[in-house]
């Protein structure tokens, strides 16, 4: 006796008919009924062919809702989320990134401008002083002489 079990617990599908599980069972059976009433709604009026593919094309959405997931969601809920974020609240959503490498570069950057501006400035005070100390060594030496 072999009995099979899902590697993980959330996939297990309880079958209640020929392998399916309620929901695909019910689905299944409105594709299958919406296809007879299409038949015989449009056999007498567009021939044989033409009513097939009515019954195809009216059959697919039940069967979708019945067996299709994407994401963990079923079809119906896919669709719900879906009319919400593209049709009732739509966003428009900006990427915006964020470089803190270039951040703590540019910081640091303007910090060492400070830095080199104070020296440059130190540097021309002293320059100053010089020149009016050797002004001012002139003007005591011709001070002197008179």
């Amino acid at each position: 006796m072999e009995i099979k079990i899902n590697k993980e617990i959330r996939n297990y599908t309880e079958s209640i008919f020929f392998g399916l599980s309620l929901r695909q069972f019910i689905f299944s059976v409105l594709a299958c009924g919406v296809a007879v009433l299409l038949y015989f709604l449009f056999r007498d009026k567009l021939g044989l062919e033409a009513t097939s593919w009515i019954c195809i094309i009216g059959a697919i959405p039940f069967g979708a809702l019945g067996f299709i997931k994407y994401n963990g969601m079923t079809a119906d809920e896919f669709v719900v989320a879906w009319v919400k974020s593209e049709i009732l609240l739509p966003k428009v959503l900006h990427f915006k990134p964020e470089n803190i490498y270039a951040e703590i570069l540019k910081d640091e950057y303007k910090r060492l401008e400070k830095e080199e501006m104070k020296v440059e400035n130190n540097n021309k005070k002293g320059k100053r002083k010089s020149k009016n100390s050797k002004k001012c060594a002139k003007n005591n030496t011709n001070k002197d002489n008179i």
